[in-house]
């Protein structure tokens, strides 16, 4: 994403700080282990400096910031976000109550931060989760010296109104998601999707001024926020629009709490929910799913009953909000998409990321694989808009490639009953440790995709369904749009899957022959 010369060099030069704090409690290393606690302090450094801010504009209508401390306490209404700290000096930062902690800070620190959630009713349970005193074992997991450095190293930077922009600061604690993400091993996938990747989808997307855009398994929020940030680019000085309207859920506590975060450093407004949205989904409109302009996300690929246990022939068939119209077997990836569908309206479009092998799993096998049921029941219904096979080592928890799915409720009739494909595998640059695609790259597979350009540069292919259903109703880019000229070209991953696949079949067939082996008693 292009910034100007200026908040490009303020990004940068925020992005160093912020990583530094990060580094100051036990080094580079170990950093990611204490996001909990660096996430929340330097959040509510931002809220300090905001509310500082505040009060000087309030103050210059009143007189003093003294006079202005004691309004806004009268009437919280008057600030955003209203912050129960006072220095001793009225002058001094609101950061100072903070700063100035000499005994006691992991005890101290806690309470503050909670008593700031019990002021402001849309901070509980984000700001306030962290005990900065708590114990394993008897030991301090972080003692009060290191929670002074890391203290004093966040002090360094104003982050008011005055001194930074909520999208530059609000993209650098982006970078801080990210590098925890390359620090933190293969967790880090259910929280953070590597920005080019929602950038594409955010662009491909296209969003228009009000729209309502939804995310089921919404990690730390990065893909919603990149629509808005796509559509800010988009209307860039054309007058004040309106803005989207976010929604999203995510099962893990710690996580949604860095979701809520992150919309609020980006100065966004969205309703965030916390559960497990296949098994109970919170954004409900008159006991039915809800549904949306547009729905992006990147859920966990290929989870199965080890890690939803629910899952099975009972919980597809029971469904409350019927979602699903195919039981998709012990693999969740097009239960995720059967979700997503119910959750558009009309003329609603989706981007999903998933693992390669949902676009190929069961094709070319004689036998039912409900699996594959499942993606031919979106190829035969004229779902499916296209697919990105994307390029490998994108993604945290994985050096799998992964693949986009769009789906489109309500298809131009040009395009009827056509899939678009593209093979970007090859559209990026080695980075360390992960690889990334470049702005180029970015503009490349978006605007391809975007124009539907057929045949563009050896990537791209319009296909007709019938041939996908020539094909047992494989929906890899890989499979119709080889990566070099010379020799036909199948990933490795792929081939795996199908592997597995056929031993899982195998193995489901000599489980019905020895059960008729019993029945006959032999």
């Amino acid at each position: 994403m292009a910034n100007t010369t200026k908040n490009g060099t303020e990004q940068k030069s925020l992005e160093s700080w912020i990583w530094g704090a990060a580094c100051s409690i036990r080094g580079a290393k170990d950093a990611p282990k204490f996001k909990d606690y660096i996430l929340p302090l330097i959040f509510t450094k931002r809220l300090c400096d905001v509310f500082d801010d505040e009060l000087d504009r309030i103050a210059k209508e009143v007189g003093s910031r003294k006079k202005a401390f004691a309004l806004v306490k009268l009437d919280n209404d008057l600030v955003r976000f209203y912050l129960p700290l006072t220095p001793d000096n009225h002058d001094d930062p609101v950061w100072s109550v903070i700063r100035k902690l000499a005994s006691k800070i992991g005890e101290q620190l806690t309470t503050i931060l909670r008593d700031i959630a019990k002021e402001n009713p849309t901070l509980q349970g984000i700001i306030d989760r962290v005990d900065f005193n708590a114990t394993t074992h008897g030991q301090r997991d972080i003692d009060d010296d290191r929670l002074s450095n890391l203290i004093e190293k966040i002090s360094e930077k104003k982050l008011g109104i005055k001194d930074v922009e909520p999208d530059v600061i609000g993209r650098s604690y982006e970078y801080l998601i990210r590098k925890f993400a390359e620090n933190s091993g293969k967790s880090a996938g259910e929280f953070y999707t590597p920005t080019e990747v929602g950038i594409i989808m955010a662009k491909i997307m296209d969003p228009e001024p009000g729209m309502e855009i939804y995310d089921p398994t919404c990690g730390s929020g990065g893909l919603l926020i990149k629509n808005q940030i796509v559509l800010g680019e988009k209307f860039a000085g054309k007058g004040k629009i309106s803005p989207l309207k976010l929604y999203g859920q995510e099962f893990t506590p710690e996580t949604w709490a860095m979701a809520q975060m992150n919309m609020i450093v980006h100065d966004m407004e969205g309703e965030i929910e916390l559960g497990d949205t296949m098994k109970n989904p919170k954004l409900i409109d008159r006991n039915r799913i809800k549904k949306f302009d547009r729905v992006v996300a990147n859920p966990m690929w290929n989870q199965n009953r080890d890690s939803l246990p629910y899952l099975g022939e009972e919980f597809f068939e029971n469904d409350p909000y019927d979602r699903f119209s195919q039981n998709p077997g012990g693999n969740a990836d097009w239960a995720w998409m059967q979700h997503i569908y119910a959750s558009l309206k009309e003329n609603g479009r989706a981007a999903v990321v998933l693992d390669t092998g949902a676009a190929s799993r069961g094709s070319g096998n004689a036998n039912t694989n409900k699996e594959k049921d499942a993606r031919k029941w979106f190829v035969d219904n004229d779902l499916v808009e296209g697919v990105i096979y994307l390029p490998e080592n994108l993604f945290y928890n994985t050096s799998a490639p992964g693949i986009i799915v769009f789906i489109q409720k309500d298809k131009p009739a040009e395009r009827k009953d056509k899939i678009f494909l593209l093979n970007a595998s090859k559209v990026f640059e080695k980075g360390d440790p992960k690889n990334f695609i470049t702005d180029e790259g970015i503009k490349l597979i978006s605007s391809i995709f975007t124009n539907w350009k057929d045949e563009e540069e050896k990537l791209s292919r319009i296909v007709h369904k019938e041939e996908i259903a020539k094909n047992d109703y494989n929906i890899s880019p890989s499979r119709y749009i080889h990566a070099r000229e010379t020799e036909e070209y199948r990933p490795i991953r792929e081939i795996i899957d199908e592997i597995n696949t056929l031993e899982e079949d195998a193995e489901d067939v000599n489980r019905q022959i020895f059960s008729i082996l019993e029945k006959l008693g032999i």
